[in-house]
C-alpha cells in the first residue's frame, strides 16, 4: 500500500496578506519617528553652535568686566567670529546669527535641516543674576517637538 503524504509546500494567499499588513503598519510608525530624529540630530549642530556663542558671551563680559552693562555689537556672523572668536563659517546648519548688544539675546535663522525648520528662528536669551551669573533661556518660532532644552 502506497500512502500518499499531503505536505503543504509554500504559504497561503492569506498568510502573505497579513505579513504584508503587518510589515506596512510597521513601517507607517516607523517612518515618521525616522523623520523626527533625524530632524533632531541635525538640530543638534545648530543648537551647539549656539551655545558656543553663549559661552564666549560670558567670558567676553567676564574678562572685560563687562557685568551689568551693555553686551557686545554683534550683527551678524562676521561680527560674531571677529569679536568673540567664534568660527560659524563650517557650521552649515545656521543661515544667520547676531546678538542683540541691547539684551544680549542671540539670534539664529536655520537652514538646511528639514522644510518643516528651515527658515526659522531660534533664540536664546540670557539672565543675568546680581552676582554676574547668567542664565539662559530657548526660545523661537519651532515647534515644540524641536525646541531645545536647558
Amino acid at each position: 500500500m502506497i500512502r500518499m503524504k499531503n505536505s503543504r509546500k509554500g504559504f497561503t494567499l492569506i498568510e502573505l496578506l497579513i505579513v504584508i499588513a503587518i510589515i506596512g503598519i510597521l513601517a507607517a510608525v516607523a517612518i515618521p519617528m525616522y523623520k523626527q530624529h533625524v530632524i533632531k540630530a541635525r538640530m543638534t549642530e545648530a543648537v551647539n553652535a549656539i551655545r558656543y556663542i553663549s559661552t564666549s558671551l560670558g567670558n567676553y563680559r567676564q574678562e572685560l568686566s563687562m557685568v551689568g552693562t551693555a553686551w557686545p555689537n554683534c550683527p551678524d556672523i562676521p561680527a560674531i567670529n571677529s569679536t568673540l572668536g567664534v568660527g560659524l563659517s563650517a557650521v552649515n546648519r545656521i543661515s544667520a546669527a547676531q546678538v542683540d548688544p541691547a539684551t544680549g539675546t542671540i539670534q539664529a535663522t536655520l537652514d538646511n535641516i528639514d522644510t518643516d525648520v528651515n527658515g526659522r528662528i531660534l533664540y536664546l536669551m540670557p539672565t543675568e543674576d546680581v552676582d554676574g551669573s547668567i542664565s539662559w533661556t530657548w526660545s523661537g518660532s519651532l515647534p515644540s517637538a524641536y525646541m531645545p532644552s536647558k
